[in-house]
């Protein structure tokens, strides 16, 4: 069987042990002769899946007890209006940096006054803003750490004196960051953690007691802690997977992890910036380390490359239909050899 490089967006690449480790519980988990997808979500047996699935994303962002996870469902888009539910009361800022982040914020809309603090849709988001002031005395300030669908990526963490929350739905566990700068952290795990159906929160403790008006118990933050992610039925199989993802996360560790999504999204720049073919639509000091887009200087070349591409077994690579081109989505999992396979068809490129 031919390797197929998979670049695709989300639902993205798993390591290899995640899919095996999770189709051996399919059919037959825990040595019970059942399949994880058929058992109780309160046996001891899933129970010890959850508690650790809620244990080590902590550990390997360096943070403490006064943290906790929390799996929900719904994706990040979900997380749109339950942040704003739960947690505005009279004004929260917004960095508008992409269609996920745009939609962050219509949502916190419904729910109390948003101030856009800074955007890039002047130029289809196509860059990250800079020099922006945030006000004093919001009720938090939300951005999204990287655009998948534009290829851009927050370089730094904004400082500000509001309660900080992030969407790291496409980049979290790629480098090492200083969690402890956030007050919250959400991703949906098919993109960089998992398959897709569950959502990870990392909170801060004193967060929930911010709470402070009648949210529904779905969508209440203080429910979900509570009932330890089994307020109601998780999704048992994603947040078993995302288990074995993480697993391998910790065995490679974030600063490796790290070295290997630089060197292969400097692989892929330094051809895409050389090639006279093509050419990078972001600016360059806001590239994406997880997901490249680039485009033909000449269009009517482009379904030529596709052809090549997928002569390659290279899967994935067509860009969003609201930014065209290409898209290069090197998630975690995605081998350098792959990101390899992609650039000798752009060097074997003939018009």
């Amino acid at each position: 069987m031919k390797k197929v490089h998979n670049f695709s967006a989300g639902p993205g690449i798993l390591p290899q042990s995640a899919l095996d480790n999770s189709i051996s519980a399919i059919q037959n988990f825990a040595g019970l002769d059942l399949s994880l997808l058929e058992i109780s979500h309160r046996s001891k047996e899933y129970v010890a899946v959850m508690d650790e699935a809620r244990k080590l994303p902590l550990e390997i962002l360096g943070l403490d007890d006064s943290y906790e996870c929390i799996y929900l469902q719904g994706g990040a888009s979900l997380q749109f209006c339950m942040i704003p539910f739960n947690f505005l009361n009279n004004r929260a800022g917004y960095l508008k940096t992409g269609t996920w982040a745009s939609n962050a914020v219509k949502e916190a809309g419904f729910f109390g006054e948003t101030v856009t603090v800074a955007s890039s849709e002047d130029k289809n988001f196509t860059y990250i803003p800079k020099d922006y002031v945030i006000p004093s005395g919001l009720d938090y300030f939300h951005y999204t750490s990287n655009n998948t669908i534009y290829g851009t990526q927050m370089k730094s963490i904004p400082e500000c004196d509001a309660p900080l929350i992030c969407d790291m739905s496409s980049d979290i566990f790629s480098k090492r960051i200083d969690a402890s700068k956030f007050d919250m952290i959400y991703a949906g795990a098919q993109k960089n953690m998992g398959p897709a159906g569950a959502t990870l929160v990392i909170i801060k403790k004193e967060m929930l007691e911010k709470i402070s008006k009648k949210v529904p118990s779905m969508l209440d933050y203080r429910v979900h802690s509570k009932k330890e992610s089994m307020f109601n039925t998780p999704p048992v199989f994603s947040v078993y997977c995302a288990l074995q993802v993480l697993k391998w996360i910790q065995s490679v560790g974030l600063e490796e992890m790290e070295r290997r999504n630089f060197a292969k999204q400097e692989l892929l720049y330094n051809e895409i910036d050389t090639n006279e073919f093509f050419v990078g639509n972001t600016a360059v000091e806001d590239r994406s380390w997880m997901n490249a887009t680039f485009v033909m200087k000449d269009d009517s070349m482009t379904d030529k490359f596709l052809s090549m591409c997928k002569d390659a077994n290279i899967s994935g690579i067509k860009g969003h239909r609201s930014a065209g081109g290409f898209r290069a989505s090197m998630y975690n999992a995605l081998p350098l050899e792959s990101v390899q396979a992609l650039v000798d068809v752009m060097k074997n490129f003939k018009p």
